[in-house]
């Protein structure tokens, strides 16, 4: 199966992959009608479905099925079919602002930071603790920004016209009460049940395995690879805070990850010495989706 996936995808490819996830999405949906929210369904969709090619702008797949495949297997195994809202919308603007900022032309990049800066706003409002996302792209401006000044001012003139807008719709609206999940640093609880992600703990080893082989053979790596597979590490680890400390027991966070856990792993089989490692690799972390999704329908007693 590895060696099919390992195929280089060709310009059919993402429109045969987005069809599968609509399936599974629109399966999910019906499968379960009470729980149908059609706008929160069609978010999802349009920001997993982003998240395709986002593959060919960051160019660490090597053109090849693999990370697509994966992918697609972490959707349908973390997608509980009533997606929260918030988190539809994170999905969906986070594969905007990685298209943004891996683009090829660097003044478009340069252009993109009000645009950016509102994405983030608006990602705030309807998701309050993907606030780490904020922090990744001013690192990003910090690392790779010749007028670090000027990019931050866009930055942040770019949430300015978002928060003005939503608080001046707030008072057109008579709305004068202030919620406090917009200020989401207070105690944080952790989760009382994390068994179901011990089904997932295979996965998290090979990653592990994954970011410390690459540091290992840091030195090899070319200056592009480098640059890429840093962003990548950072963008990973804003969404990672963001599981860690607000994911509770909604599972549906680690959607989060999804994309650049893809990324991540198919490297990490494509630079296996051994043909039956990858082979066994990629068994090994379809096997654990299944059962973790198996799981949620089970209820399987360790």
């Amino acid at each position: 199966m590895f060696r099919l996936l390992s195929k280089e995808s060709n310009i059919f490819s993402i429109p045969v992959y987005i069809g599968v996830l609509l399936l599974i999405v629109i399966g999910f949906n019906f499968l379960d009608l009470s729980t149908l929210d059609f706008f929160s369904a069609v978010i999802t969709f349009a920001g997993v479905a982003m998240g395709y090619f986002c593959f060919n702008t960051i160019a660490l797949n090597y053109q090849t099925h693999l990370p697509l495949f994966l992918y697609t297997a972490f959707i349908f195994a973390l997608y509980p079919g009533d997606l929260d809202i918030g988190i539809a919308v994170s999905l969906f603007t986070n594969s905007i602002i990685l298209i943004l900022l891996t683009n090829v032309d660097i003044s478009v990049r340069k252009n993109s930071y009000p645009l950016v800066g509102a994405i983030l706003a608006l990602n705030f409002i309807f998701l309050p603790t993907t606030w780490p996302m904020s922090i990744f792209v001013i690192f990003h401006i910090f690392g790779t920004s010749d007028r670090i000044g000027l990019h931050l001012f866009r930055l942040f003139y770019g949430m300015f016209l978002i928060a003005l807008s939503y608080f001046g719709l707030a008072y057109m609206l008579d709305l004068n009460s202030w919620n406090p999940t917009y200020f989401p640093f207070g105690d944080f609880t952790p989760s009382e049940n994390l068994e179901p992600l011990i089904w997932l703990i295979p996965v998290a080893v090979l990653l592990l395995h994954a970011v410390m082989d690459h540091f290992r053979h840091f030195n090899k790596k070319s200056p592009v690879s480098k640059f890429k597979y840093t962003f990548l590490l950072i963008f990973s680890l804003a969404q990672l805070i963001t599981v860690v400390l607000y994911m509770g027991n909604n599972f549906e966070y680690l959607l989060l990850m999804a994309f650049p856990v893809s990324v991540i792993l198919s490297r990490m089989l494509k630079f296996l010495p051994k043909y039956w490692m990858r082979e066994c690799g990629l068994w090994l972390i379809i096997i654990s989706l299944i059962i973790f999704k198996l799981h949620g329908y089970y209820n399987f007693n360790i």
